[in-house]
């Protein structure tokens, strides 16, 4: 009997050690996604831009449509942050569709899909011209100039929208010369031959409380071959090279330095436009006053705002002996027309002998500007960090 009693415990433990079971790693929960702003938000700001956040997850496909155009965006390192890469287009349905994996060789998926509309423009700015013009080709010292139709004010969201970019990449820094007008200008003079292009994502972008761009803006120019000119007003000459090599040397006559404006200022000028011929009049004065002139001058190539041009005229007694002008480089006749003939705007044409300075802001004297006094002038420099440079541009949206 108690042999029995034995055998039954033993099977009632081996049964009961049937019942307990071995638990494994728990499966990894689905990733939760977060779209900031939320869907079917109807006046959601564009300038703040789309962020998708994963937790417990990596994003894996994110999808983002405006008005059935796509919009760029990039993910962060860790995978798990998508942010749009420039702001909204203004009263325009967006769709989105996420897909996260969560952590893990195979983890659940999560998909998320909406919709959301953001608000419309109460008032829109726009870029009312560019410098250089589309397909132009220009000299190496050219800058990209902006001008908008109305003033900005948040100056650092329109400057981080516009994009430079070059066949041969260079270093360049944009300058608010005024509440309409930002300049953009390379350390050094652009190398020759290549092409650029201006994207300015205005579509979204804040200029002033209510104020949005509506639309984006695209430019796409040539630097042409390297010319430049050396001006010296004590010989008396003019030296032109292309790429490297002298292609014309001129007798001139520069500005006679009896007044301030007559005499030729010195520094690096770019050439700016050109006419044929241009009619030229003595400025403050009028006809019958001593120095008064009103003429026709041909092959004229503007270098300044200040009435300075290289041109032709025939007072070849003067030209490689002594300065007779009113502040023009004047030349022979047929060089200066070769001269306008090879000009492009924006090659640099570099005056020395005066003691008159051109001044950064004179024309397109902007190569005046040490390239250090040249980025203050940013609305994105930041003279704190140590190498004086501009500072990253902050994220447009941040998810609470």
């Amino acid at each position: 009997m108690r042999r029995a009693l034995l055998l039954l415990s033993g099977l009632l433990l081996a049964g009961g050690c049937s019942l307990v079971r071995a638990e494994g790693p728990a499966a990894p929960a689905p990733p939760v996604i977060a779209v900031s702003p939320a869907f079917d938000t109807d006046q959601a700001r564009p300038d703040r831009g789309l962020v998708v956040k994963a937790t417990g997850g990596r994003l894996s496909k994110v999808d983002v449509y405006a008005g059935g155009v796509a919009v760029p965006g990039r993910l962060d390192p860790t995978g798990t942050l998508w942010r749009s890469t420039w702001t909204l287009p203004p009263g325009v349905e967006h769709t989105v569709t996420v897909t996260a994996t969560a952590t893990g060789p195979e983890g659940p998926a999560t998909l998320a899909m909406g919709r959301f509309r953001t608000r419309a423009a109460a008032r829109a700015f726009k870029v009312a011209s560019v410098s250089p013009q589309p397909g132009e080709a220009v000299g190496v010292g050219a800058p990209i100039i902006v001008t908008f139709d109305s003033p900005i004010r948040d100056k650092a969201a329109v400057e981080r929208a516009m994009e430079v970019h070059s066949t041969k990449p260079v270093e360049g820094a944009w300058r608010w010369t005024s509440d309409t007008e930002a300049v953009y200008r390379t350390r050094h003079y652009w190398p020759a031959r290549q092409q650029v292009a201006l994207t300015a994502h205005l579509a979204g972008v804040r200029s002033a409380p209510g104020v949005y761009g509506t639309a984006d803006h695209e430019l796409a120019f040539t630097i042409g071959r390297r010319q430049t000119s050396a001006v010296n007003t004590l010989t008396h000459q003019m030296v032109v090279r292309r790429d490297g090599r002298i292609v014309q040397s001129m007798a001139i006559s520069a500005g006679m330095g009896t007044t301030r404006e007559y005499t030729t200022t010195s520094g690096i000028h770019l050439t700016m436009e050109k006419g044929n011929p241009v009619r030229m009049i003595s400025p403050g004065r009028s006809k019958g006053e001593p120095g008064f002139y009103d003429l026709m001058i041909d092959h004229a190539v503007r270098i300044s705002n200040s009435g300075e041009y290289v041109h032709a005229k025939n007072n070849i007694w003067a030209q490689g002996r002594v300065n007779v002008s009113h502040g023009c480089v004047n030349a022979r006749p047929d060089q200066a027309a070769w001269f306008y003939d090879n000009s492009l705007r924006g090659d640099p044409v570099t005056v020395i002998g005066t003691d008159r300075e051109l001044e950064w802001n004179n024309g397109w004297g902007y190569w005046q500007l040490p390239w250090e006094k040249w980025i203050q002038g940013s609305a994105l420099y930041d003279p704190r960090p140590s190498s004086g440079w501009i500072a990253t541009a902050p994220p447009p949206n941040t998810l609470p």
